[in-house]
């Protein structure tokens, strides 16, 4: 009988559905919240797989971990897990990439629009009875308006079939473009160096993973390149941004404005508590949600089960079909089996 320890119970709660799944391999399933180390290495040295949703595995978590074979992160970003310390242990480290792609494309075209149809405004005039907030000065067409899109992935394409559709430019940056010229042929996204996209959209959206060299990849200087009426997207990760320099931007008015579901200062993995003091909540010309990018009740079963199943098959000897450290597959220190 195996042990599969499930972080974030509260703040994300188990579903029947992950119980099914590890049953199937003999795990039983222990629940935890398990933000902070200490909490994680107590409950879970002797697990034979843990299961994650916003818990940070350092190093020092994942060197404790005696029998782990896999750590299942239950959704797509892995950059809260230290992989080269998994992979040093033989711990496979698995994903759910593509649980949400409609839900954040979807998101990342809402807050476009919104902030292009000044909605935050236009709903607090009417509450206060200012009918004339309809002729405000901001408001233009959107077919013909240009989509800066900072990587070119599955959910960049995902949002790029969305803005086709309403009549944007569509323009793209991405390290590798030989791989994606048929699909930007197709959809008509022009392929261009960062600092054009950079320059030349009218919303820029980012669509790219947090590594250590993207970590902060839209500082100042970047910032700058940017059109005084555009507007920054974020649905990936805070920090691929400067919030600092974001901030400064904004309260300068060097930039339209921002529209952001990720955060670098601001934990919204946090339990429920008054909001922070930060500098976002002060600005006028930003749009603010809880990274909630990717949420639906469809797209959280998704990830729920699927991260499960993950786990279930490394416990099985099998490997699942989304492995982030494959090259822990080939070395004797592989936990798969």
């Amino acid at each position: 009988m195996f042990k599969a320890v499930r972080l974030n119970a509260t703040t994300y709660p188990t579903d029947g559905t992950e119980q099914k799944e590890l049953a199937r391999v003999d795990a039983v399933l222990t629940e935890i919240e398990g933000q902070e180390p200490a909490d994680i290495v107590a409950a879970a040295a002797d697990c034979d797989a843990l299961l994650v949703v916003s818990s940070s595995i350092p190093r020092q978590v994942i060197e404790r971990l005696r029998h782990c074979r896999v750590i299942s992160r239950l959704g797509a970003g892995t950059d809260k897990i230290d992989l080269d310390a998994a992979t040093e242990q033989g711990i496979l480290v698995t994903n759910v990439p593509d649980f949400c792609l409609n839900e954040q494309a979807e998101h990342t075209m809402a807050l476009l629009l919104a902030f292009h149809r000044r909605l935050p405004y236009m709903i607090d005039a009417m509450r206060k009875g200012n009918w004339t907030a309809r002729s405000h000065p901001g408001v233009h067409r959107l077919a013909g308006q240009t989509l800066g899109l900072i990587g070119f992935g599955a959910s960049a394409q995902a949002v790029a079939v969305r803005a086709a559709a309403f009549g944007m430019s569509l323009m793209a940056w991405v390290r590798s473009p030989e791989k994606y010229t048929e699909f930007s042929a197709r959809l008509g996204v022009t392929l261009a160096p960062l600092d054009a996209v950079l320059s030349t959209a009218d919303y820029v959206s980012l669509h790219i993973p947090l590594t250590a060299e993207t970590r902060g990849m839209i500082d100042e200087s970047r910032l700058r390149l940017l059109k005084p009426d555009a507007v920054l997207i974020n649905t990936a990760r805070g920090a691929l941004v400067d919030e600092l320099a974001l901030i400064d931007a904004l309260r300068e008015r060097r930039i339209g404005g921002a529209a952001l579901d990720v955060f670098d200062g601001i934990n919204v993995f946090a339990e429920p508590a008054p909001p922070p003091a930060h500098p976002f909540f002060e600005l006028d010309n930003v749009i603010l949600t809880p990274h909630c990018a990717g949420s639906s009740v469809e797209s959280s079963l998704d990830s729920k089960t699927r991260g499960a199943r993950n786990a279930a098959l490394v416990l099985s000897g099998q490997r699942p079909p989304f492995v982030v450290n494959p090259e822990v597959l080939n070395t004797s220190r592989c936990r798969l089996s």
